[in-house]
């Protein structure tokens, strides 16, 4: 057991070494682009006050979702998806999987639950001793089920699990990445470009400028094609695991049975105010709570009460022809 303790508690240490390196990156490249390039090379007042401006506003905005993501706890699932004691009891008493399914399936009655596993079982945690909601996984890096995973990060800047608490941080941190790694290497281009051709003295501030336009540039492609693949996959309602491998309902796979539309996909994610949605805070959401999610079902699902998921304009259009035909 002692040895298990120090390799978890090494693991836990180690696991902190990316996200120390990237502050520690970011640091820097706050001190060489204030300090270094406004401060004691761009000479212009009226550019260095623009710059300043528009380099804080895109540096905090970069900090506080990054730090969103880091530090929001991931959401497990809540109470009512445990097995009443009674039940739990009987299934650790039973051998047969069959008879374990029985138990589940006659608990899962009451619950709002769509997705099944592959061979249509219901989606049991044996770990956690949860049923499964909908889209929850069980990350074994934090050793719990996960709301709405997406995927665990152990090794891109983050050390956290993203999912439902904090999915839209996630997306909103790789935004405002790409933000501040463009601003910094558009505007750092032409002191890059008099530094290299000697058109300015050599100075302490050459090293940083320099550095500062690779660092920025080689960010920025890293993580376009992320941001890109989640911009995608918001659009189309889907976790990372969900691209990889389909829910499967009752009634079969179905990779788009989350899919409401582009604009409730979005609100989904970033919550129904979009006054807030640029900003890395808790937005409320009327579309899933984490363990629930209405979804586009291709063929009802005989158990489970319909979803009303229509846009308000085919509801109206849907009365109006009631109304006509009626008359």
């Amino acid at each position: 057991m002692a040895p298990s303790h120090v390799l978890k508690c090494c693991q836990k240490v180690f696991s902190w070494i990316p996200v120390v390196f990237i502050a520690l990156v970011v640091g820097w490249s706050y001190y060489a682009y204030v300090v270094e390039l406004c401060i004691f090379t761009i000479r212009n007042t009226g550019e260095k006050v623009v710059y300043l401006v528009i380099f804080h506003l895109s540096f905090i905005m970069f900090v506080w979702s990054y730090w969103k993501t880091i530090f929001s706890k991931p959401a497990n699932p809540s109470k009512e998806f445990c097995l009443p004691k009674a039940d739990k009891e009987q299934y650790e008493r039973e051998e047969r999987p069959e008879a374990q399914q029985e138990i589940l399936k006659r608990v899962a009655q009451n619950l709002p639950l769509y997705t099944r596993t592959g061979t249509g079982a219901v989606r049991y945690c044996d770990r956690c001793q949860v049923i499964k909601p909908d889209r929850c996984h069980h990350c074994s890096a934090c050793d719990m089920c996960v709301l709405k995973m997406d995927h665990h990060c152990p090794w891109y800047v983050v050390n956290n699990c993203v999912g439902f608490s904090n999915y839209k941080f996630f997306v909103l941190f790789l935004a405002y990445s790409l933000l501040y790694c463009l601003f910094v290497a558009a505007t750092v281009l032409q002191y890059f470009i008099k530094f290299w051709a000697s058109e300015l003295p050599d100075s302490h501030a050459k090293f940083h400028v320099l550095f500062l336009f690779f660092v920025a540039t080689m960010f920025f492609i890293s993580i376009l094609s992320l941001f890109s693949y989640h911009c995608w996959l918001v659009g189309k309602n889907r976790s990372t695991i969900e691209a990889f491998r389909g829910p499967v309902f009752r009634n079969g796979p179905d990779r788009n049975g989350f899919s409401l539309g582009f604009s409730k996909n979005l609100k989904e994610v970033f919550g129904d105010e979009k006054k807030y949605w640029l900003l890395p805070v808790y937005t409320r959401q009327v579309l899933g709570d984490g363990s629930t999610f209405p979804t586009r079902l291709v063929s009802l699902d005989p158990e489970q009460p319909t979803i009303d998921v229509q846009p308000e304009s085919t509801k109206r259009y849907s009365k109006s022809l009631k109304s006509l035909s009626a008359n």
